[in-house]
């Protein structure tokens, strides 16, 4: 492998591969496709999303994470090793990687990441908490001496962090993020509609009409699934205000969350943080009047990034330039290993 510092943004639904020199190598879902008969791995990323809810019994097709940590040991490894193998053309070099990972998970949780990293090639690993990751893609400088905040949505976890001289000085990591939307839009259109819609559908619709302010009663998408009355396919019309109704509890939990980090933040940094406002990244940073809301509720206002979905992951790549100032946030994690 090529002597690159890679970074890696190991989503609950999708990993970024970044690459010093040259950005963005890989984004692809976090998604394997495994063999039990033969014991090999048949598919990673999209081609093994393609397989979700298609297989025989003998091969799995799922993401081997969930909530923002590793739940199947094995496959997270096979997973990482086979997308690593992509962006390389050689593994003559071992090369130094960065894993983000959400601020708050545990020493074993730690541990798990380190391993799958090094079985798939790492010469070194370090961790680095993903908002100080979203703040480093994002071009904060980090190193000023005032504070600023980051949330950063993801797919299975929310990370909210304040940061101030290149640590964080308040966090909390909440497992409301992307993947409860899809839920709860789902759980949504079954309770009122009795329609069974799978995860994907509710993405789609998450994605055409998701909107958490002032929405329309007008805009409307459709809703394809199986009847739960009669076990017939089924399509429904939901509008963006229905969307709205399923989505406000959890995104109104969420806010609540970056206001109890912002309670507890020192005075000092909160006028900084009213100055410098709040940056929201990860994937939901898109949903539809969530800066709107987000800048009424918290009164501050509410910066999105060009690319809110990569920012974790170039973050991630970027840090190896701040191994000498990073004081927190950003460790070699062989010496978490013992």
């Amino acid at each position: 492998m090529a002597s690159y510092d890679i970074g890696i943004d190991l989503g609950t639904t999708k990993i970024i591969i970044y690459v010093n020199g040259k950005g963005i190598v890989l984004d692809e879902a976090a998604v394997v496709a495994y063999n039990h008969k033969t014991k090999k791995v048949l598919a990673v990323g999209k081609n093994a999303f393609s397989m979700i809810g298609r297989t025989p019994e003998y091969i799995t097709a799922v993401s081997p994470l969930r909530d923002g940590v590793i739940t199947d040991m094995d496959l997270t490894e096979l997973m990482i090793k086979e997308l690593l193998k992509k962006i390389s053309e050689s593994m003559m070099v071992k090369p130094r990687v960065a894993v983000c990972v959400p601020s708050t998970i545990t020493e074993v949780e730690r541990r798990a990441v380190v391993r799958a990293a090094s079985f798939a090639g790492a010469r070194k690993v370090y961790l680095i908490d993903e908002p100080i990751a979203a703040a480093i893609g994002a071009g904060i400088n980090i190193s000023r001496p005032d504070g600023f905040i980051v949330v950063d949505i993801g797919g299975g976890t929310t990370d909210i962090a304040v940061i101030s001289l290149n640590g964080v000085v308040e966090k909390k990591s909440i497992k409301i993020a992307g993947n409860y939307l899809d839920e709860t839009i789902a759980k949504y259109i079954l309770n009122k509609h009795k329609i069974l819609i799978g995860d994907r559908m509710a993405e789609t619709i998450k994605c055409q009409i998701g909107n958490v302010f002032e929405p329309s009663p007008d805009k409307c998408a459709e809703a394809r699934g199986r009847n739960m009355i009669t076990g017939m396919p089924r399509k429904v019309t939901v509008s963006e205000q229905e969307i709205y109704t399923a989505l406000k509890e959890p995104v109104l939990e969420i806010i609540k969350d970056v206001n109890e980090v912002l309670e507890r933040t020192p005075p000092e940094l909160i006028g900084d943080i009213h100055e410098n406002g709040l940056l929201l990244t990860g994937g939901v940073a898109l949903l539809k009047g969530l800066p709107e809301l987000m800048k009424k509720m918290l009164n501050v206002k509410v910066i999105v990034p060009d690319d809110p979905l990569t920012c974790v992951a170039v973050g991630t790549g970027k840090a190896f330039d701040y191994l000498d100032e990073l004081g927190d946030g950003f460790v070699h994690a062989a010496i978490r290993k013992h």
